[in-house]
């Protein structure tokens, strides 16, 4: 007679941890790993793995440093990293290290959280001269992103034009307006605060295609912008003319009200002006070796939809940054709807064994905490239809193999840590950003990376 020592196949199945890849470390993909170790019945193995060295996605390289407020989520994020069962694995990149494929035999799922990485163009002529330049770039760059060296930007432009009117065109005017002086206590680059110091911005325009009652930004922000110390601010009385106020919601009167009031500003003479423009719409960036200024038609609305009136403005202008909107890029071997540029998907399901959440799922809305419940339903998606137990070879050994060694999270705060005592030793707040991969490398004792030993 034969002895079965084994448990029975069911009970071993149930024991068995789900193992879950996560592709970026932004606040979906954390989100997303808080969700799984809430949700799951059984054990569960997370990796979250993350193209950068350093996790957080847009909350350290989208917020603005001046918002100490909103980069304090870093602390929230940081408690799900170390979790049990969770594990940080930066520099190691979808498409290049890794690809669906391989993520499919190491793990019983795989949730792709990259975001919204590129910027949406103007489709105007003029767009490619030197001195056009994306939003998201400015923002990287100020923010200290390791793809973006910090002698991108030198600010020797006295006009800009920012075309766009939501939040990060905000935070674009605001950081270009500010004084170097009022950025010191952050956790700006020292590289980019001596060259925002030496900045020769004097004018710059914020351009909306539409009325101030359809402009993006939340009250709050705008009130920010009013209250600078270093620039007037102001708006053009015909501009911000809104009819009946009352069908408005009470934040879109709250901005209307905001930008009136600046229509009745009188300049103080301050070194840098601020102008907040409406009705008006690019059709073409102007220049023949680079930026001289933006022609500008003047707009309406008809049937809902913003048409030209044929009346035309040109202001002059060294740099004209886009700021209209954030789009996903699509990923090898996943399927992509290039009209909607996000990943096709129900409740955040993609295909068998595949999940998405955040921006590349649902599109570039909601704010932070948006997050939080997307993550959620894709969650609850995926531990309805997936069970442990598909997953063969693990993900280290395959990595080894391929001479990549990720980076860990004691390695992210090791990089913490040389950011605080290179604060100290400036004297600035309590960060200062290194910049690019060899000072981050360097920091947690890696002196290369088979897979990215320097910023682009």
């Amino acid at each position: 007679m034969i002895e079965n020592h084994g448990e029975d196949v069911c009970t071993v199945e149930a024991r068995m941890a789900l193992r879950v890849a996560v592709v970026g470390s932004g606040p979906a993909g954390i989100y997303t790993a808080e969700a799984l170790t809430k949700q799951a019945q059984g054990p569960v193995e997370i990796d979250v793995l993350e193209r950068l060295p350093t996790p957080y996605g847009l909350v350290r390289y989208g917020v603005a440093p001046d918002h100490t407020s909103i980069k304090s989520i870093a602390g929230y994020l940081r408690r799900v990293l170390e979790a049990p069962g969770v594990r940080f694995l930066g520099g190691v990149e979808f498409g290049s290290d890794v690809s669906a494929d391989d993520l499919l035999s190491c793990y019983d799922a795989v949730v792709y959280c990259t975001g919204a990485m590129v910027d949406r163009r103007l489709g105007v002529p003029g767009e490619d001269l030197p001195g056009s330049v994306a939003a998201t770039d400015f923002v990287n760059w100020y923010c200290g992103h390791p793809d973006v060296p910090p002698d991108t930007f030198s600010l020797d432009a006295e006009d800009v034009v920012v075309i766009g009117v939501g939040n990060v065109a905000v935070d674009v005017v605001r950081v270009l307006a500010k004084g170097a002086e009022e950025l010191r206590d952050t956790d700006v680059p020292d590289e980019v605060l001596r060259r925002l110091e030496a900045s020769r911005v004097r004018r710059i325009h914020m351009v909306g295609r539409r009325g101030p009652e359809h402009a993006k930004f939340t009250l709050k922000e705008l009130r920010e912008l009013g209250e600078l110390i270093n620039a007037d601010v102001l708006t053009f009385p015909h501009e911000v003319e809104v009819g009946d106020l009352t069908t408005l919601s009470r934040q879109t009167r709250g901005n209307v009200d905001v930008l009136r009031s600046w229509s009745e500003r009188v300049p103080a003479n301050r070194p840098r002006r601020l102008e907040v423009r409406f009705w008006l719409r690019p059709v073409e960036i102007l220049g023949v070796s680079r930026v001289e200024g933006i022609r500008l038609e003047r707009t309406r609305l008809q049937d809902g939809r913003v048409v030209g009136t044929n009346e035309f403005e040109t202001i002059p202008a060294d740099m004209v940054m886009r700021s209209v909107g954030y789009q996903s890029v699509a990923l090898a071997g996943v399927p992509f709807d290039s009209t909607s540029m996000t990943v096709p998907n129900v409740a955040g399901k993609v295909s068998d064994r595949q999940y998405v959440a955040g921006w590349l799922k649902r599109g570039p809305t909601g704010v932070i905490g948006t997050n939080k419940s997307d993550a959620a339903e894709t969650v609850r998606t995926l531990l309805a239809d997936t069970t442990p137990g598909t997953a063969r070879i693990r993900l280290d050994d395959l990595l080894s193999a391929r001479g990549v060694t990720p980076l860990t999270y004691q390695d992210w705060l090791a990089i913490e840590t040389a950011e605080a005592e290179l604060a100290t030793a400036l004297k600035r707040g309590e960060r200062v950003k290194l910049v690019g991969r060899p000072a981050m490398l360097a920091a947690c004792g890696r002196v290369t990376h088979p897979a990215q030993d320097a910023t682009p």
